[in-house]
């Protein structure tokens, strides 16, 4: 269950409306780095954790706290496109917004909403919840938070410097903030966990037994023309304590050439394909 609040966490001003703008602020909301994505993972992440409830509620109040932030940024949209032309021919007669409209603003943001925020992307695509990670493994969920939360205060970044409008950019100086808090506490329920290298490899709970370990700490170089890059990945204890990291600079072949027999009778290959010679099983060698 849960509570709202008709007041916003934070204030949301915009002091110059930009309906191009508004198209960009659509990727914070509906992109791949955006609020959408990272309330549903966390959400989904919540659902299906495990062991220390703790992390569960974590999730959660994360989770709802970024509903917030798509509340805040659906209003920063429709403030932006406040006084945008409801027509091409309304456009045409007020000479500086033409360029907004035919040049840069979501024709969506008129035709489907009514000049106000929806689930998609800047390019208008709708947000299809492909990019959710829920695995159930509490260590590969926090890993991927933490991926999620520092892509998405790239782009929060990339729009402050994009705007000078003084509301927006206060605001998306809160947005930069929480994202970073966001960063830092999923690294902390790792370190709470033991840190990152008793989380090493992930999952944990595999027995180590059951892995071919005389492959798992080498670093492989696989290019013709340059030779491995040397550094931490290269050389010295690996981050679970378990192996050395080392180096091979040309792969070691060990499987064969991978090839199918014959194909099946019935099977709509070609007759040369179901003979070992590769002629028509009819015609004499």
């Amino acid at each position: 269950m849960f509570h709202h609040s008709s007041k916003l966490q934070y204030p949301v001003r915009v002091e110059k409306p930009d309906p191009e703008f508004a198209m960009l602020l659509q990727q914070a909301i509906g992109g791949v780095e955006g609020e959408i994505r990272v309330a549903m993972q966390y959400f989904f992440q919540a659902m299906g954790a495990r062991g220390d409830a703790r992390i569960k509620d974590l999730l959660i109040s994360t989770a709802t706290e970024e509903l917030a932030h798509i509340e805040m940024l659906g209003y920063a949209v429709a403030l932006n496109l406040e006084g945008a032309p409801l027509s091409y021919q309304e456009a045409s007669a007020q000479d500086p917004v033409v360029n907004a409209i035919l040049g840069g603003m979501n024709p969506r943001h008129i035709l489907s909403s009514g000049l106000s925020a929806m689930p998609v992307n800047a390019n208008g695509v709708p947000f299809d919840m492909s990019h959710i990670y829920a695995s159930g493994n509490v260590a590969a969920d926090m890993l991927a938070n933490v991926t999620a939360e520092a892509t998405g205060r790239v782009l929060a970044t990339r729009l402050y410097n994009m705007t000078e409008d003084k509301g927006m950019k206060d605001f998306l100086s809160f947005l930069i903030a929480r994202d970073t808090m966001h960063q830092q506490q999923w690294l902390a329920v790792i370190e709470d966990m033991g840190g990152i290298g008793a989380s090493l490899p992930i999952p944990n709970s595999f027995p180590q037994e059951g892995e071919a370990t005389e492959h798992s700490y080498y670093c492989l170089n696989t290019s013709l023309d340059k030779p491995l890059p040397e550094g931490r990945w290269s050389q010295g204890p690996s981050y679970d304590g378990r192996g050395q990291f080392t180096a091979k600079q040309e792969p070691e072949l060990l499987g064969d050439e991978p090839l199918l027999g014959n194909a099946r009778p019935g099977s709509g290959a070609q007759q040369e394909q179901m003979s070992t010679t590769g002629l028509p099983p009819d015609q004499p060698v």
